[in-house]
C-alpha cells in the first residue's frame, strides 16, 4: 500500500514587521483619547494593537516615545498641509485664512487627532516632557502659520492692523473649544446645535468681519 504524501502544514499568518509601528501609534492614540495618558497601560496598547508587550518593547520603550510617535506620525504631516497652504494661496490672505481654519478641522480637529489637545489639556502639568514636546512641535508652528497669514492681510490692506499674536490665540481657541466640545459633551450628550459645518461657517463670517480694515486707517 502506497504511503500517503504527507499533509502540508498550513503557512502561518505572519503581520508585516514594517506595519507594526503604525498600528501601536494608531492604538496609542485611540486610548490616549479614550482613557487619558496616565491610565493608559503598555500592555492594553499593545492588545488594542493585536501584538505581544514583547513587540510593543522592539519600538517604543514607555508611553511617552509612543505619544511623540503619535505626533510625528499624525500631526505633524497636517502641519505640512498647512505650510503649502502659504504657497497655494499666497496672493489671497482671505482664502489662505479659511483654508486654514477650515483644513485645521477636516484633517485634525474632526479625526481622532483632535482629542490631543484635550488629553494635553488635562495632563501636561503631570507630563511636563511631552507638554513641552507637543508645545514646540505642534502648537508653536501652528500659530506661526495663522501669524503669518494675518500678517500677509494686513500688509495686502484686506486684514485692519492688529496685534497679530493676540489674535491668533484669540482665532485657534474657538477651533480647539469645538474639538474639546467633540472629545466631551458630544460623547456622551446630544447636541444638535452644535453642527461643525455651521459653527465654522458662522465663525469664519465673525472673523472676516471683526479684520475687515476701518475706512481711513493707514495701513
Amino acid at each position: 500500500m502506497a504511503k500517503s504524501a504527507p499533509a502540508t502544514a498550513r503557512p502561518t499568518r505572519r503581520r508585516r514587521k514594517e506595519a507594526r509601528p503604525q498600528e501601536l501609534t494608531a492604538a496609542a492614540l485611540s486610548l490616549f483619547v479614550e482613557k487619558g495618558f496616565a491610565a493608559t497601560r503598555l500592555d492594553e496598547i499593545a492588545a488594542r494593537a493585536g501584538v505581544s508587550k514583547g513587540t510593543l518593547y522592539l519600538y517604543f520603550d514607555s508611553k511617552d516615545a509612543l505619544f511623540l510617535a503619535v505626533i510625528r506620525e499624525g500631526v505633524l504631516p497636517v502641519l505640512e498641509e498647512g505650510r503649502k497652504l502659504l504657497t497655494i494661496y499666497a496672493d489671497d490672505p482671505v482664502r489662505m485664512l479659511r483654508e486654514y481654519l477650515f483644513g485645521w478641522w477636516a484633517l485634525f480637529g474632526s479625526t481622532e487627532l483632535g482629542g490631543i489637545p484635550k488629553l494635553m489639556t488635562s495632563e501636561a502639568q503631570n507630563f511636563p516632557e511631552v507638554a513641552d514636546y507637543y508645545l514646540k512641535q505642534v502648537i508653536q508652528p501652528g500659530k506661526a502659520m495663522m501669524r503669518e497669514i494675518l500678517e500677509r492681510g494686513v500688509a495686502k490692506g484686506v486684514f485692519r492692523r492688529v496685534n497679530t499674536e493676540t489674535t491668533t490665540h484669540i482665532l485657534m481657541a474657538p477651533l480647539l473649544h469645538l474639538a474639546l466640545w467633540r472629545h466631551s459633551f458630544a460623547v456622551c450628550c446630544q447636541v444638535p446645535d452644535m453642527d461643525p459645518q455651521l459653527y465654522l461657517e458662522s465663525f469664519f463670517d465673525l472673523v472676516l468681519k471683526g479684520l475687515n480694515p476701518v475706512p481711513g486707517e493707514v495701513a
